[in-house]
């Protein structure tokens, strides 16, 4: 239970121990979580699902697909997918996105030969489920031999992780250029200066092209039908063992058939040897 008079616990670290959003606290401060959060909740996870196998499908088309099993209209399922993040598949025209167009990049992986690693990586956040909250899940890619180069889990979907990560990634290696998408995590001054400021190019997907950043959502769909669908984390620190065990199985013992069944992590060694040969 939120609460708002703790003197003991921070707003951050009771969302964080809830598994919560840290804005949503601020929803009923004075009750507990009723049966409506819950059954947001479970929305969210299905649109989670639906979303996973079908990342171009705008709100539309998702409520479309709630309603064969779960009646909800569209004012409905476009809040909750905004609650998660999923900014990028519906128009939305406002102040905040014009703003955010002057930090908008071209997208220049298309015809790009990527033929060593550290010359592109791939940038992404996604939902994370628990039993009866959630978490956001940003990773960073290296697209040649797919290897997590760090990753990071938040409670909140605040910018502040996702440079935090960024910086971490970069006292291990630069990458020559790093692809994301639109959102607003990415078209901001702080993230744009960052990548400028280590000599870093900055590709975006185009609008409307959900899958030009098919290299993360690749990997977010093996992680969620291989680890999150199959295990009910109860809570963050249950979470975020399972996602550090998954990652460690990932990077080093899962084979790829693009990299003729070598581990993410070999690869990537390997190509880095070779390349300082």
């Amino acid at each position: 239970m939120y609460e708002p008079q703790n003197e003991r616990l921070s707003a951050s670290r009771q969302a964080e121990l809830l598994g919560v959003p840290r804005t949503s606290l601020y929803e009923k401060q004075d009750q507990q979580p009723t049966q409506r959060t819950l059954a947001d909740i479970l929305l969210m996870h299905k649109i989670d699902e639906i979303y996973t196998d079908h990342p171009y499908y705008g709100y539309r088309r998702v409520c479309a697909e709630l309603n064969k099993t779960t009646p909800i209209n569209l004012k409905k399922a476009r809040r909750l997918m905004r609650k998660m993040g999923l900014y990028a598949i519906y128009p939305k025209r406002n102040l905040s996105k014009m703003y955010q167009r002057q930090y908008i990049h071209p997208y220049l992986l298309r015809h790009l030969s990527i033929t060593r690693a550290n010359q592109v990586w791939a940038v992404d956040l996604t939902y994370v489920r628990m039993g009866k909250g959630f978490m956001y899940l940003f990773v960073i890619i290296d697209v040649f031999s797919r290897y997590v180069i760090d990753y990071e889990l938040s409670s909140t979907l605040e910018k502040g992780f996702v440079l935090d990560c960024l910086k971490r990634a970069f006292a291990k290696a630069k990458p020559e250029m790093i692809n994301s998408d639109q959102g607003s995590h990415f078209t901001n001054e702080e993230y744009v200066n960052l990548l400028k400021g280590n000599s870093i190019q900055i590709s975006m997907d185009s609008k409307g092209r959900a899958l030009d950043n098919i290299f993360v959502e690749r990997f977010f769909r093996s992680l969620k039908y291989e680890l999150i669908y199959l295990n009910e984390f109860e809570d963050p620190r249950a979470l975020r063992r399972g996602i550090n065990k998954y990652m460690a199985f990932y990077n080093c013992d899962r084979p790829h058939q693009s990299l003729d069944y070598h581990a993410p992590s070999e690869y990537y060694q390997q190509q880095l040897q070779h390349q300082t040969a």
